[in-house]
């Protein structure tokens, strides 16, 4: 299945914005189930492209002028496998994934939980899991932020993808999974759910099983991978640095077509 996405962030500035440096993972790769036939990246500024220590790339973007507005959009056509029913990827060792970060973290109560709706450590029993994650916390969008850890979206019970894909992968982890948090795309046939997206995998006998609690999709067949790491921060798809600008306001347009 080929699917054409387009992704556009729009930064807006209440005044001028003197400089700033921004670090952009919004590069696909080829893996076991997805080619990328043509990507490219459109952002002003000088920009140098580099590997991560988790094996994503990742694009520096310097802007050494003034401005109020910043423009970065990403577009590209990819090959998916449709059928995948996981991913195979050794770029680095899957004990890397069992190093819990502060977004990561499990909270007393989370423990409990993850006792009472896994018994075995089967592929099966984790899908129960995430079913449980998903009664848990309701996706509900506007309560919770970037910055939002794991024990606190299961404290508050409400949250989105990411929130969802965080407290999974702190379960698995204290259940003994190497547990990874996934960036990308989502392709749905309506149109209706927003096309940016986190999930979860976990590494199982060789292989990393995907696990979609928001969608409670366990196949990757329709998702496309950007970034993988142990949260949120280390694939975040924008995260930069800036002199002056003070309030910023920002707007993301993400589409996934089949094509």
């Amino acid at each position: 299945m080929k699917l054409l996405i387009n992704h556009q962030t729009h930064y807006r500035y209440e005044q001028p914005v003197k400089s700033s440096v921004q670090y952009i993972r919004l590069l696909p790769q080829d893996s076991s189930r997805q080619k990328v036939l043509q990507w490219g990246i459109s952002v002003p500024g000088e920009t140098l492209q580099q590997l991560d220590g988790f094996g994503n790339l990742w694009l520096t973007s310097s802007q050494r002028f003034s401005y109020q507005q910043l423009i970065i959009m990403a577009q590209g056509l990819i090959d998916l496998d449709d059928k995948a029913k996981f991913s195979i990827d050794d770029h680095i060792n899957p004990q890397i994934y069992l190093q819990t970060t502060h977004a990561t973290q499990c909270s007393p109560e989370m423990m409990q939980f993850a006792h009472m709706h896994s018994f075995e450590k089967k592929h099966d029993n984790l899908i129960d899991l995430a079913e449980a994650v998903l009664d848990h916390i309701p996706y509900n969008t506007g309560l919770t932020q970037v910055e939002t850890t794991a024990a606190e979206a299961f404290e508050q019970k409400k949250g989105v993808c990411q929130d969802h894909a965080q407290v999974f992968v702190a379960l698995a982890r204290y259940l003994g999974f190497p547990a990874r948090y996934v960036s990308g795309y989502l392709y749905v046939e309506d149109g209706s759910h927003l096309a940016s997206h986190a999930w979860a995998e976990v590494y199982q006998e060789g292989k990393w099983y995907c696990y979609d609690v928001s969608n409670q999709l366990f196949t990757p067949q329709a998702h496309v991978q950007l970034a993988v790491g142990r949260d949120y921060a280390d694939v975040a798809p924008i995260r930069g640095v800036r002199s002056q600008g003070a309030e910023e306001t920002m707007q993301t347009v993400v589409q996934v077509l089949a094509c």
